[in-house]
């Protein structure tokens, strides 16, 4: 069965917003990284335009994104590199055991 949407208020950048989803705690959390990470930005430029200083909070959330990613891939390829080691060297072994109770 399928979790119920739940409505909730967020205040974001001093505009309220009535969202939905099924973790109101984790879509409270959202809004709250959404609107420090626009402050900041305001805090940063001279612009006061809302729209403008979310399009700049939605593209430096999207770089902290991308970075992030990138470098979670990376971690993935390294691990499955030294797995993929770790095995040829297990079956390398096996191997010449088997070779020498053999010969």
């Amino acid at each position: 069965m399928a979790e119920e949407n739940e409505s909730i208020r967020v205040e974001i950048y001093d505009e309220c917003y009535k969202l939905r989803g099924s973790d109101p705690v984790y879509i409270q959390r959202l809004a709250e990284i959404v609107d420090a990470k626009m402050r900041a930005i305001a805090q940063h430029t001279s612009t006061v335009d809302p729209l403008r200083v979310a399009v700049l909070a939605a593209l430096n959330l999207a770089d902290d994104y991308h970075q992030l990613k990138r470098k979670y891939e990376g971690i993935g390829n390294d691990l499955g590199r030294a797995l993929d080691s770790a095995l040829d060297e297990i079956l390398s072994s096996e191997c010449r055991s088997q070779e020498r109770r053999i010969g």
